[in-house]
C-alpha cells in the first residue's frame, strides 16, 4: 500500500511541477517503471511494442460489444478506447498518450504488470506453474493479465469498488475436480468468474459488455446462478436471462 501512496505522490508532484513551469509534457519526462516504462508519445498511426504495452492495458475501454485487438498497430480502436480510458480518470480525453496517461497508467499498476485491484494469485488457484491447461503456461497467464485490465476497468466503472474473483485459470485436472465443461475458457487462462459482493452478479453481468469480454454468462444461465462468468472467446456469446441479457 506504501508503494502504491508513493507512487501516486510522485506521478501527481510531476504532472503538477510541469503545469507550473509552463511546459507541455512529454513521454521523456515519464518516470522509471517497475513493469514497463513508455520512451515517446504514441497517437494514432504509431506501431511497435510499446503500442502492444499500452493496448493490453486499455483492453478494458473498447466500449460496448466491442472487443481491442492488441496487435501493436495505434489505429481508430485505439484512439477510441484511450479517450475512454483518459475520461474515466479526468484526462484530457485526446486520444494521444504522454506523460499523464502514462503516469496514470503507472500508478494503476504493479512491479509484475498487473493492475493494482487484481494479481497472478487470484486468477489461478490451480497450480502456481499456469501448466496442465489447452494453451502453454505462458500463454494462460498473458491471457489472464488481459483479464485483469479488463476487470480492471470494470472495477473504476462500477465505482471502484472491490469484485471478487472465485475462479480463473483451471488445468485439466483442476477443471474435471469442480466439474467444469470440457472445452471451459478457464483452460485457456482468458476466463473469470466473479461472485456477489458490492455489486450484483446482474449488475457485473451487465457492465461487463462494455469491457471487452465476448463470452458473459450469468443468473437465468444453467450453472451460473451464483456467479457471473467473463471471457474472451473467439465470438460473442452473452447470456444471462435473470439480468435481461
Amino acid at each position: 500500500m506504501l508503494r502504491r501512496t508513493a507512487r501516486l505522490v510522485t506521478a501527481l508532484v510531476m504532472i503538477l511541477s510541469g503545469a507550473l513551469a509552463g511546459t507541455v509534457a512529454t513521454a521523456g519526462t515519464a518516470h522509471a517503471d517497475g513493469c514497463y516504462t513508455w520512451t515517446r508519445t504514441l497517437s494514432q498511426g504509431a506501431s511497435g511494442a510499446d503500442v502492444t504495452q499500452l493496448q493490453i492495458r486499455l483492453g478494458g475501454y473498447p466500449g460496448y460489444g466491442s472487443v481491442l485487438a492488441v496487435d501493436g498497430s495505434f489505429g481508430p480502436a485505439t484512439t477510441a478506447a484511450l479517450k475512454r480510458f483518459q475520461s474515466a480518470y479526468g484526462l484530457t480525453a485526446d486520444g494521444v498518450a504522454g506523460t499523464n496517461t502514462y503516469n496514470k497508467l503507472y500508478a494503476l499498476q504493479d512491479d509484475d504488470c498487473t493492475p493494482v485491484h487484481f494479481s497472478y494469485s487470484e486468477l489461478n488457484d490451480c497450480n502456481t506453474t499456469w501448466s496442465g491447461g489447452a494453451v502453454s503456461a505462458a500463454t494462460a497467464k498473458a491471457n489472464a493479465l488481459r483479464t485483469m485490465w479488463k476487470l480492471e476497468a470494470l472495477r473504476h466503472a462500477l465505482g471502484d469498488q472491490p469484485i471478487t474473483v472465485t475462479s480463473g485459470f483451471r488445468s485439466y485436472a483442476c477443471n474435471d475436480a469442480v466439474g467444469g465443461a470440457s472445452n471451459s475458457r478457464h483452460l485457456y487462462g482468458d476466463a473469470a468468474d466473479l461472485g456477489a459482493g458490492p455489486h450484483s452478479l446482474c449488475t457485473l453481468a451487465k457492465q461487463a459488455r462494455y469491457h471487452g469480454f465476448r463470452g458473459i454468462l450469468g443468473p437465468g444461465y444453467p450453472g451460473h446462478n451464483d456467479h457471473t462468468h467473463v471471457d474472451h472467446r473467439d465470438s460473442q456469446y452473452w447470456s444471462a436471462p435473470t439480468c435481461g441479457i
